[in-house]
């Protein structure tokens, strides 16, 4: 599979469609990518303005986040497939490269190259509902950019 205009950084299987991987393309590309891995098929390519760092999909909706580097630093969610863009979650300043979902699926965690984690109600989980601003929350306490660095 060679439509990637630039290095694959990004890699999400879709937990509720059996078959379907999404891609994500470096500084050149931008583009997050679904395919079906059955058939070898491209299904759909959406330009993101920006690198593509990391792809998580939602457990519980047909969503799905991508974290970016240059130039805005943000992660962004999407409706899938319609690739409609729900709403974007800025506050690094640089390079956003990991992002995992907790256990209950609402919360997203984000790490980036400029030393911090944080901490974004990202997903509605079974019984959780969406944060209505961007910028982080907290979680029990916890500020949502812990100025820790990642070591």
């Amino acid at each position: 599979l060679t439509q990637h205009q630039a290095a694959v950084k990004a890699l999400a299987w879709c937990p509720f469609h059996r078959g379907l991987l999404a891609s994500g393309g470096g500084t050149a590309d931008r583009t997050i990518k679904f395919w079906n891995t059955n058939s070898g098929a491209l299904l759909n390519s959406i330009d993101t303005g920006s690198q593509v760092c990391a792809l998580l999909w939602s457990k519980y909706q047909r969503e799905i986040c991508s974290s970016h580097g240059f130039s805005e630093n943000q992660l962004i969610l999407w409706r899938y497939p319609t690739m409609t863009k729900i709403q974007e979650f800025k506050g690094h300043t640089a390079r956003v490269l990991h992002m995992e979902q907790s256990p209950d699926g609402a919360t997203v965690a984000s790490a980036a190259a400029d030393e911090t984690l944080r901490f974004w109600n990202v997903f509605a989980g079974e019984n959780s509902t969406k944060a209505k601003t961007s910028g982080g929350g907290s979680i029990g306490g916890l500020s949502s950019s812990l100025g820790g660095r990642i070591r």
